[in-house]
């Protein structure tokens, strides 16, 4: 067990993780959401643009993200969210109860960059 009370994974299992930093270039009001979310298109260089359901509400505004660098899982498979196919992962850490941080590299990276 780690230090968290979970299982520990390889390496390798980290490997796997397909974590990309992306550009957002779009972020709507997703009301259909069960939860309230954002529809983001994030562009990931040379893997086009994807986009997310991101329950990011409480901190941020839709015209803040624009612009903004966020990373994000790109290997995991698609899923429905009413209406909308999210096709990645956008990581935040949790900062309260309906309130999540997002993480984003501390210097601008080009577009696609892989977390190693």
């Amino acid at each position: 067990m780690g230090g968290n009370g979970r299982s520990s994974i390889s390496f390798d299992d980290f490997q796997q993780l397909d974590i990309r930093v992306g550009t957002i270039i779009r972020a709507d009001e997703f009301p259909k959401a069960r939860k309230p979310a954002y529809r983001l298109h994030i562009d990931f260089g040379p893997l086009g643009i994807k986009r997310s359901s991101a329950q990011i509400t409480a901190l941020y505004r839709p015209e803040q993200l624009e612009g903004r660098q966020v990373l994000a899982v790109v290997n995991f498979p698609p899923r429905q969210v009413a209406d909308f196919i999210s096709e990645v992962l956008v990581l935040g850490v949790p900062s309260g109860e309906h309130d999540v941080v997002l993480l984003a590299p501390e210097y601008t990276m080009p577009n696609g960059s892989a977390v190693r």
